[in-house]
């Protein structure tokens, strides 16, 4: 007679909160590197890196195309990062500091509506950054090999601190 299968620990098995984040995680980073996409490349239909430029001449970021294309590779990368999984804490922090830029020269006026041309639309990107910084990518990212891959405070604070410093920076430029 056989003994009792024996099951796989539980850590081996697969949670509904693993897939939840990287559903979260694939469909938040994929979209925001299609944001990115539109402004460095024109996909989707964006106005590519040329006119993407001049709207950002106009904000008051000179050289536009060089403001430009930082936003758009920040936008791509960190959109991609959050999707893989891979470097989360700097793909937040890459996302976090477009928004604020975003929000203190476009938005911030306009109050907090998106109807209104306000900064909810930039408030929910960088907390869905945040959060995942916070939470860490979870069992199906690339970073699971990393120290960083649990999140934390730490993650958290990283993601949010280099995203500040470099919106500041840009800001001050």
């Amino acid at each position: 007679m056989a003994g009792p299968t024996a099951h796989p620990p539980d850590v081996a098995r697969s949670s509904a909160a693993d897939w939840g984040l990287l559903l979260i995680r694939l469909t938040f980073g994929l979209l925001m590197a299609g944001h990115g996409a539109q402004k460095l490349f024109g996909l989707f239909g964006g106005g590519g890196l040329a006119a993407t430029g001049r709207a950002f001449e106009a904000l008051g970021y000179r050289p536009g195309a060089v403001f430009a294309a930082i936003g758009g590779l920040s936008e791509t990368l960190g959109g991609l990062g959050l999707a893989m999984g891979f470097l989360t804490p700097l793909a937040a922090a890459a996302l976090i500091g477009m928004m604020i830029n975003a929000m203190v020269t476009v938005t911030a006026a306009h109050g907090l509506w998106e109807t209104d041309g306000g900064v909810e639309y930039s408030v929910c990107i960088s907390a869905v950054a945040l959060g995942i910084a916070l939470i860490g990518p979870g069992r199906w990212a690339v970073d699971r090999f990393f120290r960083w891959a649990s999140g934390g405070w730490a993650a958290g604070a990283f993601a949010l601190g280099l995203g500040g410093v470099g919106a500041a920076i840009t800001l001050n430029l």
